[in-house]
């Protein structure tokens, strides 16, 4: 009964969290182009604000989550003081007050996924449970607080930052009933992340992982100028958000029925091949409709990917240094590879136009499937080598 309740609350946690995050990532670009004027250079430097951050900020938080052991804490102050400072956005209208607000916003928003992330696959792993399971109301959030702030900001723009202060302050209360999964022991974090530096699998996931699973974090920002650029309303981005996140749900709940049966790699590989499939057809510049019938695609190219990610690296990782494995794993597989593809993706649709920025992503998903690839056959070699060795001890 205990850990049916501990689950729910956790469940509640990431709805809050990413409803949060729903509410004003994908129309905050809409909004600085339309409400403040800014310029695409602009948007890019803004919307990347987050993933630079995200690099510095979030092994920051992991090693004084680490250090203190107290991750419940940390979360607690950073989902109210990220959500403090969302409301900053309403009494501002020029780029370098606008780039303070956003600079604060991701310094304490940025601990919120990766220490929610460690406290959730540790409980997950021990009451054996499916992360999934848990992660994919988070994409419930998203979806639903797009879909409603998408029509309430054609009336009032600015309700996403309300929507995303309200949902981070219950957040900030979840997190006194959040299982209390204290971190192991591990004397010096930074020493402990040297050791992950030369793990060969480990460096090369994140590669794939920036290459192709970031264009997926970078079309949160991209994705409303797209639906705008096809001809959508503010009405019809939150449609397509909400097809595109919601379909993210299913796919995170068979994720483990799917990695059990194919693998974890094979996963990660089906997932950015459906994503290249996604980009290309979007360089195509299709019509509304088709862009509405083919959101659903997201949920192979997000909600595969990211149980699967997770799993691989407690996988590879040594034991002892899970939750610093996943603080990294996220500040430079997610965080650096995202602010990569917003900053050049903004600069590309200032040059040439939104479609462009889906060719970019084409690209880099191409080199990330090549990469996955190399690190499958370097797996099966491994375990051929296991296997023999087994068979023919010393």
């Amino acid at each position: 009964m205990k850990t049916q309740k501990q689950l729910y609350i956790l469940q509640c946690f990431y709805f809050f969290a990413f409803f949060g995050s729903g509410s004003i990532a994908p129309l905050l670009s809409v909004y600085l182009n339309k409400s403040i004027g800014l310029s695409g250079f602009e948007i890019g430097i803004i919307m990347s604000i987050g993933p630079v951050v995200t690099i510095f900020f979030q092994p920051f938080w992991g090693i004084l989550s680490d250090k203190t052991n107290s991750p419940t804490a940390i979360l607690k102050l950073c989902a109210f003081f990220a959500g403090l400072c969302g409301l900053g956005y309403l009494f501002i209208d020029q780029f370098v007050w606008i780039f303070v607000i956003a600079t604060m916003i991701a310094v304490f928003q940025s601990a919120i996924v990766p220490i929610s992330d460690s406290i959730t696959i540790k409980y997950t792993s021990e009451h054996r449970l499916d992360y999934g399971n848990v992660r994919m109301y988070g994409a419930l959030g998203f979806g639903i607080a797009v879909f409603i702030m998408g029509r309430l900001s054609e009336v009032a723009p600015s309700i996403i930052f309300l929507s995303f202060f309200a949902a981070l302050l219950i957040c900030s209360f979840a997190t006194a009933m959040i299982p209390k999964e204290k971190a192991a022991a591990n004397g010096n974090p930074l020493k402990g992340a040297s050791k992950l530096f030369i793990h060969k699998k480990y460096m090369l996931f994140l590669i794939v992982t920036f290459m192709i699973f970031s264009p997926n974090l970078a079309n949160n920002t991209f994705f409303g100028l797209f639906v705008e650029g096809s001809g959508g309303t503010y009405t019809g981005i939150g449609i397509a958000f909400l097809i595109a996140v919601l379909s993210e749900v299913p796919f995170m709940k068979i994720a483990g029925a799917w990695i059990r049966k194919f693998g974890l790699l094979e996963i990660t590989l089906f997932s950015g091949i459906i994503s290249l499939v996604r980009w290309i057809f979007y360089f195509t510049e299709p019509n509304l409709t088709l862009i509405y019938a083919t959101a659903f695609l997201q949920g192979f190219g997000v909600g595969l990917f990211i149980p699967a990610g997770l799993q691989y690296i407690r996988k590879i990782a040594p034991a002892h240094l899970i939750a610093t494995s996943i603080t990294f794993y996220s500040a430079i597989g997610n965080g650096l590879g995202n602010w990569f593809n917003t900053f050049i993706g903004g600069i590309i649709f200032d040059h040439y136009s939104i479609f462009y920025v889906y060719l970019f992503f084409s690209l880099l998903t191409v080199i990330g499937l090549g990469l996955n690839v190399f690190l499958l056959r370097l797996e099966k070699q491994e375990a051929l080598i296991n296997s023999k060795l087994n068979e023919n001890p010393l």
